[in-house]
């Protein structure tokens, strides 16, 4: 069973305007859209219209929607129920009773999905130097929470009494809420302390921190901004996509510009990468000749950003990641496109147009994982070390990307989300997610 934490997406053809140098034609038998404050007069990159849309301090979806994250007033009751249906009607009757846009699995699977994490945590740091964790987009605190919970109770205590536990929440509202979460055990309250702040700010991180850490990210890279491209066919060359409000009416189209961006030609490099391995160069020059046509593809830049970031403020960080592996249902262009959702009156609306989203909508992305290995061993030096021939040094990270059912049950405890038939929504319910773990090595000097 494919996984929707429920949703977070209809949607509207758009203008679409090419631009080749400085020649700009819209293109016939499209549908404008009606734009708001989030796009000013001048044009802008779809990375900083989606950040907008999400994050914008007055128009964003995380300011306006503060309750679209839920949070459950106790565990799930997972041995009590019969089995999946009676573990979807339970489910249904709590989005009802909540109004919420969605709970993440953290919550739903909460303390077990946290203890996991910590677990994982645990077997794997040096304990020799004082546990030091970052938690970037911290929701509600239960992660925080739990995972203080079961080093409390699991590990040595002088680890737990040494530790500190940061959370970086760009949301001042959910920051509020993990203060309240993580201080109901007052010893916790002590190590723990939320920084209202947007983690890709290398100004926010101070002095580079030498000393080892872990880092998790849960459900976060897919709500990061991501980019667009576009190509007239598939071996055209790759221009940048900009939103761009037409100047006589409130409405939005596409721009395509060639391609200047860093952060997006980086990722394309990556990409490339991946395309060449496959013999795809070749097999796009075969089809743009008998089937050519248009083609889009996004790009998490905004994953690049914050991992360069992080790398350059944390530079023995150990990192965990978990998230979408593949969106069902999306109706977008492009690869790796978004799902943009709203959920008004308990019902969820899928959007046919990422152009629709103007801060009442969510919008998020499936992570490439493999892309996610690259990103992470560009951002952390080690490909442009490799790219001298006469280095003989080793990779810096050590990396392993594992789908949810495997991680759990390596690290977790999967038996306390067990129905009385033994159906497991843990282990059955999330195919479409997986979990990303890097740590450092020790042979660069």
């Amino acid at each position: 069973m494919l996984c929707r934490i429920p949703p977070r997406c209809h949607r509207l053809p758009i203008v679409l305007c090419r631009c080749s140098f400085h020649a700009e034609v819209v293109l016939p038998g499209t549908r404008r859209i009606s734009s708001s404050s989030i796009v000013g007069d001048r044009p802008v990159l779809v990375r900083d219209f989606i950040r907008s849309a999400l994050y914008d301090s007055e128009h964003g979806y995380f300011s306006r929607r503060w309750g679209s994250v839920g949070v459950l007033d106790r565990s799930i009751p997972f041995h009590r129920l019969q089995g999946r249906k009676a573990y979807m009607e339970h489910l249904d009757n709590i989005y009802h009773q909540n109004d919420i846009s969605w709970f993440t699995p953290v919550e739903l699977f909460k303390p077990w999905y946290a203890h996991g994490i910590a677990e994982a945590i645990l077997r794997t740091t040096n304990l020799s130097y004082p546990l030091k964790i970052f938690e970037i987009g911290g929701g509600s605190g239960t992660c925080a929470k739990g995972i203080m919970d079961y080093i409390m109770l699991n590990a040595p205590e002088r680890v737990y009494n040494t530790m500190t536990y940061t959370s970086v929440e760009i949301s001042s509202s959910l920051a509020g809420i993990q203060r309240s979460t993580v201080g109901e055990v007052s010893s916790h309250a002590l190590k723990h302390t939320v920084e209202c702040r947007d983690a890709t700010d290398q100004l926010g991180w101070g002095k580079i921190d030498q000393q080892p850490c872990w880092v998790i990210m849960l459900e976060v890279l897919d709500n990061l901004p991501h980019d667009l491209v576009y190509a007239e066919n598939q071996v055209s060359p790759w221009m940048e996509v900009w939103v761009e409000k037409q100047q006589d009416r409130d409405m939005l189209f596409e721009l395509y510009k060639p391609l200047t961006d860093p952060l997006i030609a980086h990722c394309l490099e990556m990409i490339k990468e991946k395309e060449t391995a496959s013999n795809g160069p070749l097999l796009k020059r075969m089809w743009s000749k008998v089937f050519p046509r248009p083609r889009k593809c996004w790009l998490p830049t905004g994953c690049l950003k914050l991992l360069e970031v992080l790398h350059k403020a944390l530079p023995k960080m150990s990192l965990i990641v978990s998230d979408f592996s593949y969106l069902p249902d999306v109706r977008i262009a492009g690869e790796r496109a978004p799902l943009v959702s709203t959920k008004k009156e308990g019902k969820s609306t899928d959007y046919d147009n990422y152009l629709d989203a103007k801060g009442d909508a969510d919008i998020f992305f499936p992570t490439d994982f493999w892309l996610l290995e690259r990103i992470d061993h560009f951002s952390s030096g080690w490909t442009k070390l490799n790219m001298d021939k006469s280095s003989t040094q080793g990779r810096k990270r050590r990396t392993i990307t594992l789908d949810t059912s495997s991680f759990m049950e390596e690290f977790g405890l999967p038996s306390k989300t067990k129905t009385k038939d033994g159906y497991n929504p843990l282990l059955e319910d999330f195919k479409n997610t997986k979990f990303y773990l890097s740590v450092p090595t020790h042979n660069i000097k």
